[in-house]
């Protein structure tokens, strides 16, 4: 089962569809499309201290972008930046620092364009398991607070009134996209993980009329989006990562064409 690269590939891949698909349900309905890009860009500078510093480099990206989303939150308590330009400086930022650090780095040889864009059909037995434990962790944590951060996606007020600390849930959804972009960060690569989360939710949005079956249905719509782009990929021999998010945009661009009433559920979902 694991013997080949493919299957292997194929494995990791539907693991991490399978996180990305409702984590990104909360990036499309609080509309953190660009928290999201910054996140992954620091998952470079995560990279490049996990060489200097000869750590894990799973740990090392979890940390810093972990720091990133501390770092936004206390900056926003300031109140004299939007969150928009406080991003933009975070992201570009970040991107920038890990690129420098990884010039320093001449001992040691750095596939940059694989960080940048994902090696999946590189994964081994071990990243498999990384990538199962990790996000069946993820949406374990997920789905314990699904309700205080469904609370405060449609109302934070409201979710404040009812005792559910929206403050509380926004730093877990933010901790929880740090470890998905740590653990999806060797796959897809840190320019396109935030694809991953966005696409198929923003597809599985048109489709599901409640907030747990767009869930359920982004992950399974992640799932197809990899498949599809693996064996895209081997059959014109094109980049593994690229060609998963192009398949997710095409059935994107499908869905389009479906009427706007929802396949799944009776009652219209929450959120923006």
């Amino acid at each position: 089962m694991f013997g080949d690269f493919f299957s292997r590939a194929l494995i990791a891949g539907i693991g991490i569809a399978a996180v990305t698909g409702p984590l990104g349900c909360f990036v499309v309905w609080r509309r953190m499309a660009y928290f999201g890009d910054t996140m992954a860009h620091s998952a470079l500078l995560g990279v490049a201290l996990s060489i200097l510093l000869s750590l894990n480099m799973t740990l090392g990206v979890f940390a810093v972008a972990a720091l990133v989303a501390g770092a936004l939150v206390l900056l926003q308590k300031q109140a004299t930046l939007s969150t928009d330009a406080l991003l933009g400086i975070l992201s570009h930022s970040t991107l920038a620092v890990g690129l420098v650090l990884v010039g320093f780095l001449t001992s040691v040889r750095i596939d940059l364009m694989g960080f940048l864009f994902g090696d999946i059909l590189a994964v081994s037995v071990e990243d498999i398991a990384v990538i199962y434990g990790g996000g069946a962790a993820i949406l374990l944590i997920l789905w314990l607070n699904w309700r205080p951060l469904l609370a405060a996606t449609v109302s934070p007020e409201l979710a404040e009134a009812e005792g559910l600390r929206p403050e509380v849930s926004r730093i877990i959804l933010m901790l929880l996209m740090a470890s998905v972009i740590a653990i999806a960060m060797k796959l897809v690569g840190v320019l396109l993980i935030t694809s991953l989360l966005i696409i198929p939710a923003a597809t599985a949005r048109r489709l599901a009329a409640t907030p747990e079956s767009m869930a359920g249905v982004a992950a399974v719509l992640g799932a197809i989006s990899v498949a599809g782009g693996l064996y895209g990929s081997r059959t014109w021999d094109t980049a593994s990562g690229p060609s998963i998010v192009v398949m997710a945009l095409t059935i994107f661009l499908i869905s389009l064409a479906v009427p706007t009433a929802r396949l799944f559920g009776r009652r219209e979902h929450h959120g923006a």
